[in-house]
């Protein structure tokens, strides 16, 4: 991981490996940490660390 707070949906679809259409389903779905910045979904490390390590659920 790097030094950055935040990630945004390029960067979690490529650390996760899937695409960023995936990511903008689970955000819509709620299935996946994130927050909004106005029109910006942003993604804390630290909860994306934390939902990995609970088995995505």
């Amino acid at each position: 991981m790097n030094s950055k707070l935040t990630l945004n949906v390029n960067e979690i679809s490529e650390l996760l490996g899937v695409s960023t259409d995936c990511i903008y389903t689970m955000v819509r779905e709620k299935q996946i940490p994130h927050i909004r910045v106005r029109r910006r979904i942003l993604f804390y490390q630290e909860a994306i660390i934390d939902w990995l390590k609970q088995g995505c659920s």
